[in-house]
């Protein structure tokens, strides 16, 4: 049983106001008189403080606080942690199954003689309802209220379960649809002061865009809602003590390059430098000018750079943001104080304290030119002065992350359609949909700002969009149409069509909805490599739309740009965008607005008083949320009938004796996949395709094909989940030998079908079944539906190259095997080809198991090979032990009563 903490009395000092007075008490590490403290890495700080101040001998010890101060020796030899995060954020696509799980779990403790109140959060969780906006319903000035009352007509159900959840639940915090990046702007803390005690903020997301927020010096990381349901129970998150990259930035950045730039620049150098499971902590002269926004644009591209986090120490620049966004004098002092008492605080007027990290990298901003990244991947970076020749190359290359591999006498080809009217002419690399959206770009005033200029600059001289380009605008937070509408720049952007549609995920996520019909046929019936440009994260195949096979990541400016252009097969440097009225040509050159014009628009227009008006708004809910009844009560009433929330099988039949680690008997190859196969494709999040078996449930419960919404929002009813698993329209899986999309072949039968449909006919035959795959197997998004969906369809193993990092974790919380082939070795190299059986013989005992120990596979056919079993700590032994990791919590709270 848990103890006192015992440094409770030797290092908790208190924090004198600099006019007199207490902001509070507080663990003091410079109290604890170790220089190898002094030489830690912020980051690893942060984990300190959490560790001593939740030290009790019971869940966290004296050993794991020396583990995290000796870091400089300790990082390197895989040793574990437990972390106890300050607070959990909740996005409400991946809150609601995170939300029908803490319902079920009350259920099931009640069920095993528990008090299901026990099943509450025991810290603080916000949960942000960052609502989906179909961004081309209404491209008019009045989008955002017909996308909202949209939204709360097609979402009614799944809002109200998210409100129920607000009042069932204590420590949560549930915010309303059309907020945007409340957590930057509103939530966060930087440090907390609960109850007298002062310390760090610091977060878990069921988001990757929790990353975000290391822009703000919070350190916080997505996880799945699996990891996160643990933390906000209580439970210590067991991770890995991670390496830190130190990343020194140099200099300023030049004339016309923006923070995407930059931001492409910095994903490309960390994926090559090879990043996964560690931290990045940026530092060096170049942060002295380098804005908070600019930061966090670099932050949230995390998952793309494959880090658990990139993070910015907190400096002056914080505090002006803190400033900025409306936080009182009062909390910026009370952080500056603590922050610089616990020497956490950056002064660029003080020498630079020496700090250790694990390697370094080093980046001039002077260096950094214009790029965009595709076109497939975020990673792939292409400079703009490069892009035409890289986008002919990739008409030609064979089939893959770069390449279409379209025939040469085909590349000039055109599709005819007829458009309002007018014969028109769609040819490759034409541009169908630009789309100004993600939340990062979007909460960034020098280039959102930039946008509406450059779109100012065009509309004076007379340059216009094609109407059939599918145009939007979604910013990250309503301040930013507060700015634009005050610098007089909104009408611009709504005159080249980029109207605001909403301030929640669109075109990033899948839902810029269907194109116009003549446009959609003209590229399927003439195999038209059609192009997206948008200022959002991620462009993995099928992401963003069905019918754009090459998508493009750039700065809101060049989004601007492209859709003026109307192709992405230009050199934006050298051939113009269009002409003026009198036929001359202009160039890009010719509107793009200078870092003078634009820093003057944000002097001028960005102003403290926004935010707070902003996100007083937002507490005081909307008309249609406050409209909402919903029934008040500890356990949820659930409804069978649901297609949208509905109650999972997931503790069904449990009992209090742990089953057992499992072994793998004769199983078939489920899918045999290529390197990088990201959450989108195991769990797509976009739109439902009207044959798929989710599609065949919904129209069997009564939905209308107008109705289906997207996976997304349907995330809180398993049956629909389960459907869409591996259901990514661009899906390879080598099984199926070059053929494109969600389907495989059912082994036994030979006969090629929905994978849905091959997994339920080996599960009602009782044959397990595993998953083939390469390297960074569940990059992208921190979708725990990608486990869970697995699970569900009867996965027991996945056998791969890598694994991201997130995703790895999400399925050992599902209890599915995660196995590394040897390094040097793969599917390929083995000779497999996915038609064997296999088996991988486990201990019957997990006290026989050790972490990341080597197993054995073994096929029907003779071959025999090794693996890592990635089970990386004692704890998560633990959780496959019990089936799962909310099984294990479970268990633990009705069975340890002097843990509640």
């Amino acid at each position: 049983m848990g103890s006192e903490n015992p440094f409770e009395k030797s290092i908790l000092r208190t924090l004198e106001k600099p006019d007199g007075g207490e902001f509070g008490k507080y663990y003091s590490l410079p109290a604890l008189d170790d220089p190898r403290i002094d030489r830690l890495p912020i980051s690893i700080k942060v984990l300190l403080e959490s560790a001593i101040r939740n030290c009790d001998e019971f869940q966290v010890k004296c050993e794991d606080v020396e583990k995290i101060i000796d870091w400089e020796n300790t990082s390197s030899k895989q040793v574990e942690i437990p972390f106890m995060p300050a607070r959990v954020l909740l996005q409400d696509f991946t809150g609601v199954p995170a939300l029908v799980d803490l319902a079920c779990m009350r259920d099931a403790v009640k069920n095993l003689g528990g008090d299901p109140e026990k099943i509450n959060p025991m810290v603080p969780v916000d949960l942000v309802i960052d609502h989906s906006v179909q961004a081309d319903v209404v491209r008019s000035e009045n989008a955002v209220q017909a996308n909202m009352e949209l939204e709360f007509e097609r979402n009614k159900e799944r809002f109200g379960f998210l409100k129920w959840g607000a009042i069932a639940f204590h420590n949560m915090l549930v915010l309303p649809p059309g907020g945007g990046i409340v957590n930057l702007e509103h939530l966060g803390r930087v440090v907390f002061n609960t109850n007298g005690i002062l310390y760090p903020d610091s977060i878990i997301g069921t988001d990757s865009h929790t990353t975000m927020i290391d822009g703000l010096g919070v350190a916080g990381w997505g996880v799945g809602g699996i990891e996160a349901e643990a933390a906000m129970l209580g439970q210590p998150m067991s991770m890995l003590l991670p390496g830190v990259v130190g990343f020194r930035l140099l200099g300023e950045l030049r004339e016309g390059v923006t923070a995407t730039d930059l931001v492409l620049t910095v994903t490309q150098m960390l994926r090559k430098h090879g990043v996964v499971g560690k931290f990045v902590e940026f530092y060096g002269e170049g942060m002295r000018k380098l804005s908070l926004a600019d930061r966090t644009t670099i932050a949230n591209m995390s998952p793309e750079y494959g880090a658990t986090m990139g993070f910015f120490p907190v400096d002056h620049v914080t505090l002006q943001y803190l400033k900025l966004t409306g936080r009182s004098d009062e909390t910026v002092s009370m952080i500056e104080s603590y922050l610089r008492a616990n020497n956490m605080f950056v002064d660029y007027d003080e020498p630079p304290a020496e700090k250790v990290f694990s390697s370094y990298l080093e980046l001039d901003l002077k260096d950094v030119e214009p790029s965009v990244s595709g076109p497939k991947r975020p990673h792939d970076r292409v400079l703009l002065k490069e892009m035409k020749a890289d986008w002919r190359a990739c008409l030609n290359n064979k089939v893959g992350f770069k390449g279409f591999a379209i025939p040469v006498e085909a590349q000039s080809k055109f599709a005819e359609l007829t458009f309002n009217g007018t014969r028109e002419k769609l040819r490759h690399g034409d541009v169908v949909i630009a789309a100004i959206t993600s939340c990062t770009n979007t909460s960034n005033p020098s280039v959102m700002l930039g946008a509406a200029l450059l779109a100012k600059k065009a509309c004076e001289l007379g340059l216009e969009v094609k109407p059939w380009i599918k145009t939007s605008l979604a910013p990250g937070s309503g301040v930013v149409t507060k700015y634009l509408t005050k610098s007089g720049l909104q009408k611009y952007l709504d005159q080249l069509g980029f109207y605001t549609v909403g301030y929640g995920c669109t075109t990033c996520i899948g839902n810029s909805g269907d194109l116009h019909e003549a446009v959609a046929s003209a590229i399927t019936d003439n195999d038209i490599v059609a192009a997206a440009v948008l200022s959002g994260n991620r462009n993995f195949e099928g992401r963003v739309h069905p019918l754009t096979r090459a998508n493009y990541l750039a700065s809101p400016p060049l989004v601007v740009a492209y859709a003026l252009a109307g192709t992405v097969d230009i050199d934006l440097e050298t051939e113009p965008l269009g002409r003026r009225k009198d036929g001359r040509s202009v160039f890009l050159k010719d509107i793009w607005p200078t870092n003078d014009e634009i820093a003057k628009a944000v002097q001028l227009n960005v102003l403290p008083d926004m935010f707070r008006a902003t996100y007083d708004a937002i507490t005081e809910g909307n008309p249609l949320w406050n409209g909402l009844l919903v029934p008040s009560g500890t356990l949820y009433a659930w409804d069978p009938a649901s297609t949208y929330i509905l109650k999972p099988p997931f503790f069904e039949n449990m009992t209090m004796t742990p089953p057992g680690p499992r072994s793998v008997k004769d199983a078939y190859c489920l899918l045999y996949f290529g390197d990088s196969i990201t959450t989108d494709h195991i769990s797509p999040s976009g739109s439902i395709h009207k044959d798929s078996p989710a599609a065949k449930y919904l129209v069997e419960h009564g939905v209308d094909r107008r109705d289906f919404n997207s996976y997304g929002s349907r995330r809180g009813n398993y049956e629909v989940m389960v459907r869409g698993t591996f259901a990514n329209v661009r899906i390879v899986n080598k099984l199926l030998e070059g053929e494109v999309g969600p389907r495989t072949i059912h082994i036994p039968s030979g006969e090629k079908m929905h994978v849905f449909d091959a997994a339920m006919r080996y599960k009602n035959e009782g044959q397990d079944t595993i998953v083939l795959a390469g390297s960074e197997y569940g990059v992208g998004s921190s979708r725990d539906g990608a486990a869970k969906g697995p699970m569900l369809v009867g996965v027991q193993a996945v056998i791969a190259k890598s694994f991201e990092q997130i995703h790895r974790s999400n399925l050992v919380g599902m209890g599915i095997i995660p196995l590394c082939f040897k390094p040097g070795e793969d599917a390929e190299t083995l000779r497999l080809n996915g038609h064997e059986r296999y088996t991988i013989d486990l201990p019957n005992k997990v006290s026989e198991l050790k972490p990341r120990q080597d197993v054995k596979v073994v096929t029907d056919n003779g071959k025999s090979f090794a693996c890592t079993l990635r089970f990386d700590t004692e704890v998560e032994l633990a959780y496959f032990d019990h089936g799962g990791i909310l099984q294990y919590v479970i268990r633990t709270l009705v069975e340890d009563k002097h843990r509640k």
